[in-house]
């Protein structure tokens, strides 16, 4: 599962801890979470760029590629749009799991409706809340059996 969204907070250590919780069989993947590793990738391998902008450049190629080959490996995506940062990243991963065809989950606030109702349409399924979408998937893995205790 492809964890797309901001990597300033702590939302993916939740989502993981629940999906344990929940004893949801989830391997799970996404953005380099360490932000001066993110934006340093490009000088990291390829050396002193001219200027932030080739800088930029170059870590955005490589940091595409990795979204886009862990994005094709996984089963399903969780996009998140938190109201604190800004979430362009979070748009464009999401809008690359729909390209790719990935099933989609967003998860936005009541407030951001408006502003991602096209990108919420091409969804698989919208919700507001982390413990919403963990539901979602949890009921991927129910198989009807009542258990009777």
């Amino acid at each position: 599962m492809y964890l797309a969204g901001e990597i300033h907070s702590e939302w993916r250590q939740e989502v993981k801890e629940k999906a344990k919780a929940l004893k949801l069989p989830l391997t799970f993947v996404g953005p380099m979470e360490n932000h001066s590793r993110s934006d340093n990738i490009g000088e990291e391998i390829l050396g002193e760029r001219p200027n932030p902008i080739a800088k930029d450049e170059a870590a955005s190629q490589i940091n595409n590629l990795r979204t886009q080959v862990l994005m094709q490996k996984s089963d399903l995506v969780i996009a998140l749009f938190g109201e604190q940062y800004k979430q362009w990243n979070t748009a464009m991963d999401a809008t690359t799991a729909v390209t790719l065809g990935k099933p989609l989950i967003l998860v936005r606030p009541e407030k951001l409706h408006h502003a991602l109702k096209e990108l919420s349409n091409k969804a698989n399924v919208t919700v507001e809340t982390v413990n919403q979408a963990l539901k979602v998937i949890a009921y991927l893995y129910d198989d009807g059996s009542v258990n009777e205790s």
